[in-house]
Formats: C-alpha cells, sequence, structure tokens
C-alpha cells in the first residue's frame, strides 16, 4: 500500500497534470476554440437514430456518460474543496471547458482510425489508434490491458462498493442481497450486447441525471442568500497565495488547482481516452460530427455537474458552518444534500447508488472492447462472465487497495492515449 501510494502521488504529480493541461490549451487552440460549437454539438447529439447495428451519436453520448458520471461529480468534488479549499471548483471547471477540445481530438482520431469486426460492428479505442494510426500493436495491447483492468477496478468493483456502503449506512441493508441484486440487473443489460447498453443508457441516464442536477438547483434556490458570497469566494481563493478559511477549507492557489484539475480530470477522463470507444461505436461517417457530440459529454460532467455540486458544497460552508466541522472529506455533499426538504440523505444516497448502475454498465462496453481486441471474440463470454463475478466480490470486499491500483492504472493509460493525441494531431480537424 504504501509503496502504491508512493507510486500514484509521483504519478498524479505535478508533471502529469501540467501535461494534460498543457494538451487541453493546446488543443483549445489548434482546433481554434471548438468549445464554440458546443449548441450546435448539442443539436447535433439529438439527431434522431438510425436503423443500424451500431449506436446513434445520442446512444454513444449516453454511454460515455453512463461511465463518467457518477461518484466522481459527487464525492470527488466534495473531495476537492476539503483538500483543495473552494478555489478547487474554478479549477475543476477550467478543466472541463479546456478538456472537451481533448476530448474531441480523441473521439475525432478514435472514428478515423476505427475498423469493423466480425460481426460487422465498428469498434475503436485509443488502442485501435495506436494500432492503426501509429502502428505500435504494443502500445495498443498496453492501453487496452490497462482499460480491461480499469474495467474491474473504477467501473465494477468501486462502484458496486459505493451502492452497498450507501445503502448500508442509510437503510441498514446487508451488502451481500445488494450486491447480488446489482450483479443480476446488471448482467442482464450487458449479455444483451452493445444495443441493449445504449437503449437502456439513452432513457435512464438523462432522466437520473435531471433528477440530480434538479436536487442541486433546489438547494441552490435554499441557498440563495449565500450563492453571492460562495462565487466571490470561490474566484478570490482560486486566486490566493494563502489560506482564506484556514483549516481544510482553503489551502491557497497550489491546493486549489492541485485538487481541483486532478478531480476534473478524474470525473470526465478527458485525455484517459475511454469516451472514444464508445465514441467510435457511433454509426456517424464524418469523425467530425461524432467528435462534437463525444465532447459534449465532458460539459455535462464537469462544467455543469460539478459546477453545481460545488456551488451546493461552498454554499453550505456559508449557510451552516457547523455540518461541516469535522466532517470527513467525502462527507461535506452529504452535509448540504442533507438540507434538501424532507428526502435529506435519502436523495443523495439514491442519486449515488442510480449513477454507480450505470458506470457499472457503461465502463462494462469499454471492458468488452479491450477483451475483444487482446483475445477477439471468443474472449467476450468469458469477460462478461468475470464482471458480473467482480460486481458481487467489490461490494463485500474492502476497498482502499483497488482504489490505489485503480488511480495507478488511470494515470499509465493516459500516457500512451496522450503519445497517440501528439503524434496525430495533424490528422485532427475542426
Amino acid at each position: 500500500m504504501a509503496l502504491l501510494e508512493q507510486i500514484n502521488n509521483l504519478l498524479w504529480g505535478l508533471p502529469l497534470i501540467l501535461l494534460l493541461m498543457g494538451t487541453h490549451i493546446y488543443f483549445t487552440c489548434k482546433l481554434r476554440f471548438p468549445q464554440r460549437n458546443l449548441f450546435r454539438a448539442i443539436r447535433l447529439s439529438l439527431f434522431p437514430a438510425e436503423d443500424t447495428p451500431n449506436l446513434s451519436p445520442f446512444s454513444a453520448l449516453s454511454t460515455t456518460l453512463a461511465a463518467t458520471l457518477g461518484t466522481g461529480n459527487i464525492i470527488g468534488v466534495s473531495t476537492a474543496v476539503a483538500l483543495g479549499g473552494p478555489g478547487a471548483i474554478f479549477w475543476c471547471w477550467i478543466t472541463g471547458i479546456l478538456g472537451m477540445a481533448t476530448a474531441y481530438g480523441e473521439c475525432y482520431l478514435s472514428v478515423l482510425h476505427r475498423q469493423r469486426n466480425k460481426d460487422g460492428l465498428y469498434v475503436g479505442g485509443p488502442m485501435y489508434v495506436l494500432k492503426n494510426g501509429l502502428h505500435n500493436k504494443n502500445l495498443g495491447s498496453l492501453y487496452a490491458l490497462c482499460t480491461l483492468a480499469a474495467a474491474f477496478g473504477v467501473g465494477c468493483t468501486t462502484q458496486a462498493n459505493s451502492v452497498t456502503r450507501a445503502t448500508s449506512l442509510s437503510f441498514g441493508i446487508s451488502p451481500h442481497p445488494v450486491g447480488f441484486a446489482l450483479a443480476v440487473v446488471t448482467g442482464a443489460v450487458i449479455i444483451g450486447g452493445i444495443r441493449s447498453i445504449g437503449r437502456l443508457c439513452e432513457r435512464t441516464v438523462p432522466a437520473i441525471t435531471f433528477l440530480y442536477l434538479f436536487g442541486c438547483v433546489l438547494l441552490l434556490f435554499l441557498y440563495r442568500h449565500q450563492l453571492v458570497t460562495a462565487v466571490v469566494w470561490i474566484l478570490k481563493d482560486a486566486f490566493s497565495f494563502t489560506s482564506l478559511a484556514g483549516g481544510a477549507a482553503g489551502a491557497g492557489l497550489q491546493h486549489a488547482m492541485r485538487y481541483g484539475i486532478a478531480r476534473g480530470l478524474f470525473t470526465n477522463e478527458a485525455g484517459i481516452g475511454t469516451s472514444a470507444i464508445a465514441a467510435a461505436a457511433s454509426h456517424a461517417e464524418d469523425p467530425k460530427v461524432q467528435a462534437y457530440v463525444s465532447m459534449t459529454a465532458v460539459f455535462w460532467d464537469t462544467v455543469v455537474m460539478c459546477l453545481l455540486t460545488g456551488l451546493v458544497v461552498v454554499c453550505n460552508m456559508l449557510y451552516d458552518p457547523a455540518s461541516t466541522v469535522g466532517a470527513a472529506e467525502t462527507d461535506l455533499t452529504a452535509a448540504a444534500f442533507s438540507h434538501l426538504p424532507y428526502v435529506g440523505d435519502a436523495f443523495l444516497t439514491i442519486s449515488l447508488c442510480a449513477f454507480a448502475v450505470t458506470t457499472l454498465i457503461g465502463w462494462s462496453y469499454f471492458g468488452e472492447k479491450a477483451a475483444e481486441y487482446l483475445g477477439g471474440n471468443r474472449s467476450v463470454p468469458l469477460y462478461k462472465l468475470f464482471y458480473i463475478i467482480m460486481i458481487y466480490l467489490g461490494a463485500i470486499i474492502p476497498m482502499r487497495l483497488v482504489w490505489e491500483c485503480t488511480d495507478l492504472i488511470n494515470g499509465v493509460m493516459a500516457l500512451p492515449n496522450l503519445l497517440a493525441l501528439w503524434a496525430l494531431r495533424k490528422e485532427i480537424k475542426s
């Protein structure tokens, strides 16, 4: 554990953060600020689906959001504020704004270098970009192996454990029946293949996202007298070299940037390349179309959801300071949502569970494509069986080791993906 923590502190330290932010800034400038076409990209995502075996652009977007929207948007923001101060919200938001350009580049290359499998379906992602674009099968295999490991980590065991922990604390339910139910429900969806996953995601992800955002808006209305003060506090703390609040809440410019950027990168995964796997499954023939649609996932994930969650947390620090005194890093969001009329803690628990379930389903597809890349179609049924078993095991085992391994895997995944982005940057058109 100590060795893993030291490696992760080094890997996720300043060099990788600067590399990721530098990539975001470069592609924002190179592509002449593709974020300016955000509203057109949202309209493109709403085009009706065609009758093809591949995903519609909206289904591909929903699958990406299913995997990225989750505990990072809720718990990760709480941790960022606790460790980096209110200013971390600003840097998390900036990461989302700039990260849209990197997500555009990843998805563009993925559609450009995808291929058809034996079933005639499109498959792609950074592993195919590395193989077909850079002509390096070894790096492609490394990325696929890391994706497979991450699917069992961040996409499977950690999400299942988050559900059982939340239901146990809120409702006193044993982890065993919850883990079994999660395995059955998720298994029923993923066995049906990508069309089954896409249909479920495009129906459920918008609904649960709207429900969570509605809860945030209600809380911001409750905190309306603290809202302006909270925004000013966030902006001041984002550029302050000294602590504004003392203690855990406000650690100056360095800590605000460190935790805000790191949490933003963790939740939207721009630079890690997983969203490109879903983008490649779209029936869109023009790489620009799917790249713009997939770019909006970062907008909804970080620019909207993380911002609203952060505002709720900081407003509550002003509205009810006593509720945050002595609170654990992950409990600031829970303290804020406890003021939601009538439903309180139950609303946050249900939201966490719903997002965790969709993440289980979305990440199952990412891992499936990695397994297919490494072992062909014959390896997919075995992967699905093992994934379903790991959901149950993840619900009942301690998770600290898994989280450390997952952080390590994510860091390793980013390196070959960023290499492909920079090496093939001239192929990306806006």
